[in-house]
């Protein structure tokens, strides 16, 4: 995940804990704040009411700028709501964190007005032709700001990254059936386990093999094989890496998974693959969660343009997500446990303080995957009573749809501070043989993640969600 490299924490702090957790980190708030939507909206739902009228969209496919000033014209004040809902539920999250609340306002106000931009540049009936996604038009016009004029203190207060795709992959498990999950979560985990166990090992043996410590190589080997920068982050705690070793592992994820965003989905463009396929090669090849769900939702994009892009747009999203979310993310509480074990007793002193213990598991799981299961048990239940004709005909549009909205919304805001917090220099301080020793990975992973989803599993990822 992209970060502020000045921002980011001491590799050896231990993640808070206890109930004071609950309401000072990021990854409860995004289960408070996405399970709050979600529930809010199925009781309106029983009530007979939807949020399909606050979880707003651009107004579909236009043609001319007349079309457009008709539909902000007449959708002012529910864009005007939308942005109260998002500053406050955010607002509250990042005051908790310290953040005085005027400040994040004012800089989550310019975000959401170039965020509504870029959706509806994204619904322009030439934008498939030109590859203007709106994640790709986010992420690159952040990039271009943050390394040229460069982005005002103001503005960062908004820049809350982590907070934004964490609440839209909570958001995220209301369209995907606890059926569907636990149909693909053995294939998902067990491809995803293949992919980790090659990966880390593969730039791990690089890395020591060009002299580096075996601590940097772990943090090095769980930036690519578990979970990005939170997984370089748990893994450098875990094992006492030095103060400098996470951040020289996070600058080297962010640099692969930028380049990932654009190269998969061109890759897998010019193969032809399926939206199922190519989400779950997307899924077990990319660095981080947010730059995979771009390059997905640009890839399911292709579906319906693009000649030859077999499936639906939620199939490349959904397979991504049980790739990453379910199949990588849940294992970085384990493998920070188990380096841990290593590094105490294999390794020379790492500054660890006290043993490992079972609690680290749970201290380093990523909270928002529950989130995001409750979100799907939510809808599951409700469903559960429904003939099938009936949740597509009438769950899907007043409840379901409504909250993917939303869930694209965070993800907007997601990409856009991703590019406004990455700063190219900072990309290449990290030096050539952690480079060297990551990229060999990046190769293994790359061809092992196309072998495993258009080959090995292709039958089981084509058909995915149907």
């Amino acid at each position: 995940m992209a970060t502020n490299l000045s921002d980011l924490p001491a590799a050896r702090v231990r993640p808070r804990s206890g109930w004071n957790a609950l309401w000072t980190v990021e990854d409860w708030w995004s289960i408070w704040i996405g399970l709050g939507l979600v529930a809010a909206a199925i009781l309106l739902y029983r009530t007979g009411v939807s949020v399909k009228w606050l979880a707003v969209s651009a107004p579909g496919k236009w043609h001319g700028l007349d079309v457009l000033a008709t539909h902000f014209s007449a959708a002012w004040p529910q864009y005007l709501a939308l942005f109260a809902l998002w500053a406050t539920l955010f607002g509250i999250a990042v005051r908790s964190l310290g953040l005085p609340f005027g400040q994040f306002l004012r800089a989550f106000a310019a975000l959401f007005a170039v965020s509504v931009a870029i959706y509806a540049l994204g619904q322009w009936e030439q934008a498939a032709r030109y590859n203007l996604e709106p994640p790709l038009v986010a992420l690159a016009l952040g990039l271009l700001v943050s390394n040229t004029v460069g982005v005002p203190e103001w503005l960062r207060p908004g820049l809350r990254v982590e907070l934004y795709v964490k609440t839209g992959i909570v958001l995220l498990g209301a369209g995907v059936p606890l059926a569907l999950i636990l149909w693909a979560g053995p294939v998902a985990i067990g491809q995803a386990g293949i992919v980790s166990l090659v990966t880390f090992g593969v730039i791990f043996w690089v890395a020591v093999r060009l002299g580096l410590d075996k601590r940097l190589a772990a943090t090095l080997g769980a930036g690519g094989a578990v979970c990005g920068v939170s997984g370089a982050i748990a893994v450098a705690g875990a094992v006492g890496a030095k103060r400098e070793h996470a951040p020289i592992a996070i600058t080297v994820v962010i640099f692969w998974a930028i380049v990932m965003i654009f190269a998969l989905p061109l890759a897998a463009r010019l193969i032809g693959l399926p939206t199922g396929i190519a989400g779950a090669w997307i899924g077990t090849s990319e660095f981080a969660d947010a730059a995979g769900l771009a390059a997905a939702q640009t890839y399911g994009g292709y579906a319906g343009h693009v000649p030859g892009i077999e499936g639906s747009a939620d199939a490349a999203v959904n397979s991504f997500t049980l790739m990453k979310v379910i199949g990588r993310d849940v294992w970085i509480g384990i493998w920070a446990f188990a380096l841990s074990l290593i590094a105490t007793t294999r390794w020379e002193s790492t500054g660890v303080e006290g043993s490992a213990r079972a609690s680290e598991i749970w201290g380093r799981f990523p909270k928002f995957v529950l989130g995001f299961l409750a979100a799907s048990v939510f809808i599951s239940l409700l469903a559960s009573s429904l003939p099938y004709a009936d949740y597509k005909k009438v769950l899907v549009p007043a409840l379901v749809q409504p909250l993917q909205v939303l869930r694209t919304w965070a993800f907007l805001f997601c990409f856009l501070s991703i590019g406004l917090t990455t700063r190219f220099r900072d990309l290449v301080t990290a030096g050539a043989k952690p480079f060297y020793a990551f990229s060999a990975g990046v190769a293994i992973n790359v061809v092992l993640g196309y072998v495993l989803s258009a080959h090995v599993f292709s039958d089981f990822w084509r058909h995915f969600g149907e």
